[in-house]
């Protein structure tokens, strides 16, 4: 196998797609597009998502310094697609993608209903790297659709269907093929399992 040798870009994929909700300190609620989201510390919980600054969405989180991440679901990818590339300057994103609105625990954002989890998150921080401003925020509350929870009372985000964005394209997740520390765990004669070779 032969590789090509690319000048630097970002290939770090595929990246979650996620719909973030935001409510400005004057009141006005937008939904946007978000593909640079990540997970960045466990305790306490904490996350960032990236934004470019004139994004319509980008001052109204400077100014309140709250936001919820709606994750997205296959049934949800036109609504995700349409809110990546309109405005909310122009029209209501909620409305048009038939979204509904609920309110939040803590921040202001509202959530959106469809979601199969929220996220409300606080500002810390605001670093400017460029082209996209990070907003590095703490988790403050969390919200898991009931009717995704397994028999045995555990969430499966698998049951809704969650979506990805790679190179322009949206995917949906396919098959699991293992959990978290399935290559070291024993069986029960005491071996361990290895995986499919």
């Amino acid at each position: 196998m032969a590789k090509q040798s690319w000048k630097p870009g970002n290939m770090l994929y595929p990246i979650p797609a996620v719909l973030v909700t935001c409510k400005g300190a004057n009141g006005e609620e937008n939904v946007l597009t978000v593909g640079w989201a990540g997970t960045i510390n466990t305790n306490p919980p904490m996350l960032s998502i990236s934004v470019r600054p004139e994004r319509h969405s980008y001052e109204l989180i400077r100014s309140s310094k709250e936001f919820v991440v709606n994750l997205t679901t296959r049934e949800m990818a036109l609504a995700t697609d349409y809110c990546g590339v309109v405005s909310g300057r122009d029209e209501d994103k909620f409305a048009k993608c038939g979204l509904t609105r609920e309110k939040a625990d803590v921040v202001a954002a509202p959530l959106i209903a469809e979601s199969p989890v929220n996220i409300e998150c606080r500002v810390t921080e605001e670093k400017k790297l460029g082209s996209h401003s990070m907003f590095i925020a703490k988790v403050v509350a969390v919200h898991a659709e009931e009717d995704y929870m397994d028999e045995k009372g555990k969430f499966s985000l698998a049951k809704a269907n969650p979506i990805v964005y790679c190179h322009g394209e949206y995917f949906a997740l396919g098959a699991k093929v293992g959990r978290f520390g399935y290559s070291v765990r024993k069986n029960k004669k005491g071996k361990k399992r290895r995986g499919k070779r």
